[in-house]
């Protein structure tokens, strides 16, 4: 009882120190040198019950209008290539063309993530991605104008590039803005967007021309700047910069006038302290060797290997094959399907992604991956052999579905959000964008020259080799992936071998016993 009064009695003069504004960094200074009974996440963890959810919601869904057009970008090609090599644009579409169109958005989703994360640091989250519905515009205004197949390649390349960016940015500023405790939920949101982005493409164009279909994709981006406009920007942006006012602002808009932030908005100072420091006497090679860093790396990046080679873009190219053997002929209505499964399976993650945790989740989505792709393997090394299976079309749509089901609930979104919870501010400019160019160019790779090994050595052979990387990437996520379920930044970068001032401000409620 002596222990709860004193720290409801430390409480109480805490919230009145925090009053004056200009008590924060004293205070943090003076908590890094006494030990007292109760930490500064406590503090964080005491009032983050009071905030408001809905403006973070918000938040998360507009920067995300990103993901949607993203989402369109992606699919457009499944509804437009068939179309444009029948000659609708007016101009001759080869089969070998068509396959560059399609693939050459991820190489411009590549080319800008670099850079990107630079731009996101100078200018902050918000304007940049504002910025970034230029070049999604001038892609569409390319293809929808197209009076060669050069245009369309060029037209695909900017809405990649614009599409990749938002991959790096969105994350991060979801990872900034939204409270541990719903953090994983907001953070697969951008995986949501993408899908419901896809399935829109899918809907519309499956009977709309590939004129009009590209106008209103086209419109998308505009839409999504103008959104943007009336979030706040990241208060740990404003913090990077000095911009203390700015931050309580931005915080006060995302928690809510009654939530009192200013045990929040210390902790987030620190950090913000601790990564100006680094900048200022660490160099960027140092940081990235940083046994943090590095351990964030390892396990960014073979997420993203192992998201890439689950087999995920083979399985959405034999679609219309799978639900032929089903005896489904539309295939406009089997891309619906597909779009409609995905999309609910993703809004599922959002909500038992903070219940479950991410672990948990990518490991279920491996596993059954690797199972979905053994009988997809089986399926057509039968029929490659001879062998009748019109009695076995259930076997690939089911295999397809719970796929994509499984898919969508870990490995789609999971390693996405990640990537703005796992590194630190002073590197995650440079490291975030690794990560993302890693992804992309792994979907080039699997979308340019999969038909190609297919044609080489068999579709069953392919599906198979995806079982064993999906099996393999259980084992890495058991041994290597850290849990990041309700866990602040700052905790993260402990767990993943930071050392430094967070350490020392740190205070343990064990060391009052």
């Amino acid at each position: 009882m002596d222990r709860i009064q004193e720290y409801t009695s430390y409480g109480h003069a805490t919230n009145a120190m925090f009053s004056d504004e200009d008590a924060i960094v004293p205070l943090l200074s003076d908590m890094s040198e006494t030990t007292i009974g109760v930490s500064q996440q406590t503090l964080v963890s005491a009032t983050s019950n009071t905030a408001r959810k809905l403006p973070q919601y918000a938040a998360a869904l507009t920067a995300t209008l990103g993901a949607f057009a993203l989402g369109t970008a992606l699919a457009w090609s499944s509804p437009a290539i068939p179309k444009l090599e029948k000659g609708e644009a007016g101009f001759e579409v080869t089969s070998a063309q068509s396959s560059w169109v399609g693939s050459l958005m991820t190489l411009g989703a590549a080319a800008i993530a670099l850079p990107i994360g630079y731009c996101m640091d100078q200018i902050g989250r918000k304007l940049t991605m504002i910025l970034l519905a230029v070049p999604f515009v001038m892609g569409w205004v390319l293809i929808v104008w197209a009076i060669n197949v050069d245009m369309l390649y060029a037209g695909r390349f900017f809405c990649g590039m614009s599409g990749g960016a938002f991959a790096v940015v969105a994350p991060v500023y979801i990872g900034e803005t939204a409270q541990k405790e719903i953090r994983g939920s907001l953070g697969t949101y951008f995986q949501l967007m993408i899908c419901a982005g896809i399935l829109f493409a899918y809907v519309v164009g499956s009977y709309l021309t590939v004129f009009w279909f590209s106008i209103v994709c086209g419109i998308i981006p505009i839409v999504f700047a103008a959104g943007i406009l009336v979030i706040p920007e990241s208060p740990a942006y404003y913090l990077s910069k000095g911009k203390v006012e700015e931050a309580k602002k931005s915080l006060r808009w995302l928690r809510g006038k009654e939530y009192d932030f200013e045990a929040e908005l210390a902790e987030m100072q620190v950090s913000a302290e601790n990564a100006a420091e680094s900048k200022r006497n660490v160099n960027i090679i140092s940081a990235l060797t940083a046994r943090a860093t590095i351990n964030a790396l390892v396990i960014s990046l073979g997420l993203m290997i192992f998201q890439q080679l689950s087999g995920i873009n083979a399985v959405i190219f034999y679609t219309d094959t799978i639900f032929q053997a089903a005896n489904v002929k539309d295939s406009s209505v089997s891309t619906i399907i597909v779009g409609v499964v995905q999309l609910v399976a993703t809004f599922i993650s959002t909500l038992i992604v903070d219940r479950f945790g991410r672990r948990f989740l990518l490991i279920l989505s491996d596993s059954l991956m690797a199972v979905c792709c053994v009988a997809l393997g089986v399926f057509f090394y039968l029929q490659s052999i001879g062998n009748d299976v019109s009695n076995l079309g259930w076997l690939p749509l089911t295999s397809l579905c719970i796929f994509i089901i499984v898919f969508s609930l870990g490995y789609g979104p999971v390693p996405w959000f990640m990537i703005g919870e796992l590194f630190s501010a002073e590197v995650k400019a440079v490291a975030g964008p690794i990560s993302s160019i890693t992804n992309w160019l792994l979907a080039f790779v699997v979308t340019k020259f999969f038909k190609d090994i297919t044609d080489a050595w068999g579709k069953h052979t392919a599906f198979w080799v995806f079982a064993v990387i999906s099996a393999i990437g259980v084992l890495f996520v058991f041994f290597v992936v850290i849990e990041t379920k309700g866990k602040s930044l700052e905790e993260i970068q402990q767990e993943l071998g930071a050392r430094g001032k967070s350490r020392k401000n740190k205070v343990d409620i064990a060391g009052t016993a």
